[in-house]
């Protein structure tokens, strides 16, 4: 998330109660997860497991619960307590929630030619393209970006929340909401089916590239990019943080797991499930997904299994 302007390092400190170690009139231009930094923003951690990952980040300015870190490589640091609580008070400051008070916001910006369907509801900041058809029951939330020549059925909803959570097992409640400050963008000529559900990002951009066409009741998570031209059918469930590239079809109720990436022009049959990354060119099947010729010819050893034991046994 960008800042509306930048903010100088003692701003931000005097907002969430920090001490500065480091220059007080750096500026940060916003604030980002570790895997989306850019020079110039604030990134927090409040684990020593990943203080060596954000001292080595793009991110220039860092939120840390210890004074003892092995260098700073050159970082501002600003202490605090507790720097899960210090995001979510810089987010509620520079983004917070509002309550809608119309379904269709008097900040969305409409292009020409595209139709809207009863019932659509259209959040804070939303832009769509020409040319559009949004059917009903639609629900379009805060900031989302939509091109042109877009087609979105009936019940889908884009930019809801990221299934994101601060997880500490030594207090009362485990898993605390990251609030969700990113949005969506969906490029030219997509079309997304009924009952889809595609989560904005934590921080960034969930994105949707252009040509890409997707069945019913797909689920994308929270800061996925998904390449140009792929074909996604139905029930399919990707989480948080992938990358699918460019040309990339999942068949019905293919299930992709966090932070991989499935490389271009990859083919993965029904059913499949996708643990880990996999290699662009091919085609998949099965679970853990493998090659799905070498899939086949393992289902077939596997069936001759009985056949096998009774030759052993019959000896």
């Amino acid at each position: 998330m960008k800042f509306p302007q930048p903010e100088t390092l003692s701003r931000i400190a005097a907002l969430i109660n920090a001490e500065i170690i480091g220059d007080e009139q750096a500026q940060a231009f916003g604030i980002n997860e570790i895997h989306k930094v850019e020079p110039g923003d604030l990134v927090f951690v409040d684990h020593p497991k990943y203080y060596d990952t954000c001292l080595q980040s793009e991110a220039s300015h860092i939120i840390i619960n210890s004074k003892d870190v092995a260098g700073s490589a050159g970082k501002n640091l600003l202490y605090v307590a507790d720097p899960f609580e210090a995001y979510l008070t810089i987010i509620n400051h520079f983004r917070p929630f509002q309550a809608a008070d119309k379904a269709i916001s008097d900040t969305a910006v409409i292009g020409k030619n595209t139709l809207i369907m009863p019932n659509v509801f259209i959040g804070k900041d939303v832009e769509i393209g020409d040319n559009c058809i949004i059917h009903a029951n639609v629900s379009l939330l805060d900031d989302t970006k939509i091109g042109n020549n877009v087609v979105i059925q009936a019940g889908t909803t884009v930019g809801s929340d990221a299934f994101y959570y601060n997880t500490k097992k030594d207090r009362g409640i485990w898993y605390k909401k990251m609030q969700s400050c990113g949005n969506v963008v969906i490029e030219d000529d997509v079309e997304i089916g009924a009952g889809c559900t595609i989560d904005r990002g934590v921080t960034a951009s969930t994105f949707i590239g252009a040509g890409t066409k997707i069945d019913n009741l797909v689920h994308i998570g929270h800061d996925t990019q998904v390449g140009k031209n792929c074909l996604f059918a139905a029930q399919v469930g990707i989480a948080g943080a992938t990358t699918i590239e460019d040309g990339v079809v999942l068949w019905g109720q293919v299930g992709v797991s966090k932070t991989l990436t499935i490389g271009k022009n990859a083919v993965v049959l029904a059913q499949s499930g996708v643990p880990s990354s996999l290699e662009g060119d091919k085609v998949y099947f099965g679970y853990p997904a493998i090659d799905a010729a070498e899939k086949r010819r393992e289902l077939v050893w596997i069936k001759r299994i009985p056949q096998l034991w009774k030759k052993v046994f019959d000896q």
